[in-house]
């Protein structure tokens, strides 16, 4: 994975602001062949919702939680009462730390909700996708599957150097279980 693609994740991609489907990071030919969908009605809700639903559970476990990020463990690695670990004050991650607690992982939590969301719809085959950002311009990333973008983004948040393993473990949980959720609610058969 490039330094580019980690600088790509970094951006807060998918949280479904707007009734535009590459808001969400899927193309609207994602479908089955012959679909008729009409993708920022019959997805954006339900996508939207998982989403949302996502940053009431996330942050509430944040600040519950209130589990420091790598940079601050690294560059204190003398004061955490591990004598085998040592520490780095001059450490950087690779892409900007956010500025909230690191437990669970946020981006782990909303695309693991989106692709519940996805997958309820369109299946687990492969559909590709593709997801660009104003914030990294020039920068277009494809995926084979709705599954191996939410499989990758937390090994990016992790080689970024901005969470640990578990949390990306549990909020790709935490996400899967937010967007069936949000499928049971609110993705209905469109007549």
């Amino acid at each position: 994975m490039l330094l580019e693609e980690w600088r790509l994740y970094s951006k807060n991609l998918c949280h479904l602001r707007s009734s535009s489907p590459q808001t969400c990071g899927y193309t609207p030919n994602i479908g089955r062949s012959g679909a008729k969908l009409e993708p920022e009605r019959a997805l954006v809700c339900p996508c939207g919702v998982a989403v949302e639903d996502s940053h009431i559970a996330l942050y509430e476990a944040k600040y519950s939680f209130n589990f420091w990020r790598p940079i601050t463990a690294i560059r204190n690695g003398d004061i955490d009462g591990n004598e085998a670990t040592t520490l780095d004050p001059s450490w950087e991650p690779l892409i900007d730390t956010p500025l909230h607690p690191e437990y669970p992982c946020e981006h782990c939590i909303t695309s693991s909700a989106v692709r519940a969301v996805l997958e309820a719809e369109f299946g687990t085959g492969p559909h590709p996708l593709m997801m660009t950002s104003s914030t990294a311009p020039g920068i277009v990333h494809t995926w084979g599957s709705i599954a191996e973008y939410a499989e990758e983004v937390p090994t990016a948040r992790i080689y970024g150097g901005v969470h640990y393993r578990n949390p990306t473990v549990v909020g790709n949980a935490m996400g899967k279980k937010i967007g069936e959720l949000a499928v049971r609610n609110f993705l209905k058969p469109v007549h």
